[in-house]
């Protein structure tokens, strides 16, 4: 995975750190030059948001860049209209002239004003034509859209978030009894926010649905451990901003409904030894914990989609990331493990951010039988299998085993799992390559553990989203994962 350009400052800067406490009298020129190099670009990194409008509407749902004129947010009006129905704009006599379906507007560069439907409508800035897009001050949209539209239009003008319709999506949030409890956040539809994680919160960003505040943005629970929650608006997107006093996780159930908040398990296990997180390096994983809790899951596989939330991953296409294909294929290879009768869980069910660290502590935390890591790649061809390389000198202490070489204790029976999967994935006429590396969290977990890489057939990487590729790779992951069950059990922890 590529270096991002702050993490590629870090390794730099802890290598500039290191030469000066081993006493050079200056460091090398090339640290002083990546040194100027990467604070320039972190200062470019701090330029002005770019502002944007979010559209809903019963067609479509999308967001366009807004520009400034003459101190005046300006946005193109074709393009707010277009994926609507069927448009055209031309400049005739000194007029812009356009049309939407049956509904003619024509407007004249310069002028602050309008005619819809042969109406007079005042413009609270000046139409400008550049080439021949048509910019209407962004504010005008609340009044221009109804008689263009023909329809009711609703503008947060302050967020730029504008609904076309009746296409809003409401929420209801309560806190359960249980213990622990649980936010149980239903919408009226289907969302997938990108979800992110913090110390004491758990935000929601909802880009694309039209996801609209309930009677207050500030929601408060009768819970010490989940006590309050708050929506957002800005910049053409929602927030839901979750806060709690132990960590959080968010799950997703009821076809996208239902987003459930509540503490992960080697939060509230409170009286069960925990795989702890620790800097890589440094020593902190039980050699031999007592497992999950009596009455919690115990599950033979949990998958990890890889990526999620503000890491992308690789961009397969212009419109691909990687971490969409690896969640959409961890569900379906959940389904097919399900369907096997082998108990399965995902690190992540939605687009949420998770460092390794995090990860390998979910997975260490649960006690599996076996952990499958899930990357794609738009090179190759077929499925390529990964087992752990371990670095050298890991030592153990005590009860305590070396964090970077956790897996060294299972690495038999990863490659056996490794070795059942390529066959069944060979018997499927997948090609198959079997690899060793030193993956994050591969490392880190105390189990059979094992990475695919997923490839697209014959190079075509538009059916690596197909769902009968999906569905042929994982019936045969789900295959060979089930014909050494009975190895795999008896190889936990």
């Amino acid at each position: 995975m590529p270096w991002t350009s702050r993490a590629w400052l870090s390794r730099d800067l802890t290598d500039f750190g290191r030469e000066l406490r081993r006493g050079a009298s200056r460091p090398a020129p090339w640290s002083l030059a990546v040194l100027m190099i990467a604070a320039c670009a972190l200062l470019l990194s701090g330029a002005p948001e770019e502002k944007r409008i979010a559209i809903y509407s019963n067609a479509a749902n999308y967001s366009l860049t807004v520009v400034q004129r003459n101190g005046m947010d300006y946005i193109g009006l074709l393009e707010v209209v277009e994926p609507l129905g069927t448009v055209s704009a031309k400049v005739s006599g000194g007029h812009w002239r356009f049309r939407y379906n049956d509904t003619e507007s024509e407007f004249t560069p310069g002028q602050s004003g309008a005619r819809v439907r042969n109406n007079n409508i005042a413009l609270p800035g000046p139409f400008l034509l550049e080439g021949s897009r048509g910019l209407v001050p962004l504010s005008s949209l609340a009044g221009l859209l109804p008689r263009i539209l023909g329809g009711p239009v609703t503008f947060n003008q302050s967020a730029r978030r504008l609904f076309i319709g009746n296409v809003a999506v409401h929420f209801t949030a309560q806190v359960t009894t249980t213990t622990p409890p649980k936010l149980v956040v239903n919408f009226t539809s289907p969302v997938n926010p990108v979800i992110s994680t913090e110390p004491g919160k758990v935000r929601m960003v909802f880009t694309r649905e039209p996801v609209v505040a309930p009677g207050t943005p500030a929601l408060t629970f009768d819970s010490k451990i989940i006590p309050a929650a708050e929506f957002q608006e800005h910049n053409g997107e929602a927030e839901l901003i979750v806060s709690g006093t132990v960590p959080l996780m968010a799950s997703f159930s009821n076809d996208g409904r239902t987003i459930t908040i509540s503490p992960p398990q080697a939060v509230t296990a409170q009286t069960q030894p925990q795989a702890t997180a620790p800097a890589q390096g440094v020593i902190g994983i039980p050699s031999a914990p007592s497992g999950p809790l009596a009455g919690t899951p115990r599950y033979v596989a949990v998958i990890d989609a890889a990526h999620g939330g503000d890491e992308r991953g690789a961009a397969l296409t212009e419109q691909i990331a990687e971490k969409d294909v690896t969640l959409a294929f961890a569900r379906r290879l959940r389904q097919e493990l399900d369907s096997r009768n082998l108990a399965t869980l995902l690190v992540r069910d939605s687009d949420i951010t998770l460092t390794a660290d995090q990860r390998a502590t979910t997975v260490n935390g649960t006690d599996p039988a076996i952990y499958i890591s899930v990357h794609a790649a738009a090179q190759g061809n077929g499925v390529r299998l990964y087992t752990a390389l371990l670095a050298s000198g890991g030592e153990n202490h005590g009860p305590l085993i070396d964090w970077d070489t956790a897996q060294a204790s299972f690495q038999a029976i990863s490659q056996a799992a490794a070795t059942s999967v390529g066959a069944e994935l060979r018997s499927k006429q997948v090609p198959v390559r079997t690899l060793v590396a030193p993956l994050r969290p591969l490392n880190n977990i105390i189990t059979a553990s094992i990475a695919l890489e997923i490839a697209p057939p014959a190079g075509d990487i538009t059916q690596l989203n197909a769902p009968a590729y999906q569905q042929l790779i994982a019936g045969a992951v789900a295959a060979g994962v089930a014909d050494i069950r009975d190895q795999l059990e008896a190889g936990r922890k």
